[in-house]
């Protein structure tokens, strides 16, 4: 049976900056990310990325260099014997009001119409920003809260989804995945 996760990028899988991620060499992975990714896949999960990029819109990079950020992260993690299956990414600014920009649910819907015959109930969603957790609510998936990039700042500024997980980091969420997908929650 096919298994999906779908992860934030910025504070979830590398650091994140308020000066955004503009470069390959800026895009550098959290501790243990890359790893936490290959276990997913090593227990069958198809992991993918659902991002905002409203550096692009805002002229701080180009779709070259969110490519050649996206090629490094994905080298990266096959490195480690895991796999990225998708990377969807919005490149317009909140204020375009699009239906791809989380916390809107249109990067999850788009992931999860590659996967028909997949419950999104039983499609856990990891980020780092209230948005995230939104958005993956929005689409019937649910949220897992890390701690690493803004959010330790999402935790205290309180008003989570109710059914949110809170883990410290990617691999603690990894752990977490991987845990009820074996009880068969």
């Amino acid at each position: 049976m096919m298994k999906l996760v779908i992860l934030d990028r910025d504070g979830v899988i590398n650091y994140d900056s308020d000066d955004y991620i503009k470069t390959a060499d800026e895009w550098q992975p959290l501790p243990g990310s890359l790893e936490a990714i290959a276990r997913l896949t090593k227990a069958g999960f198809d992991v993918c990325v659902a991002t905002n990029q409203s550096g692009l819109a805002r002229g701080y990079f180009d779709i070259s260099e969110l490519h050649a950020m996206h090629h490094k992260m994905v080298q990266l993690v096959e490195e480690q014997g895991g796999r990225i299956e998708k990377i969807e990414f919005c490149p317009h600014l909140p204020e375009d009001n699009c239906y791809c920009r989380k916390p809107q649910p249109g990067l999850y819907q788009h992931i999860l119409s590659c996967y028909p015959d997949i419950d999104p109930g039983k499609v856990f969603s990891v980020g780092d920003s209230l948005r995230d957790l939104e958005a993956a609510v929005a689409a019937g998936c649910p949220p897992i809260l890390v701690k690493t990039g803004k959010g330790e700042r999402t935790l205290a500024k309180g008003g989570l989804p109710g059914n949110t997980v809170i883990v410290d980091d990617l691999d603690a969420a990894a752990a977490h995945i991987i845990y009820h997908q074996h009880r068969g929650d």
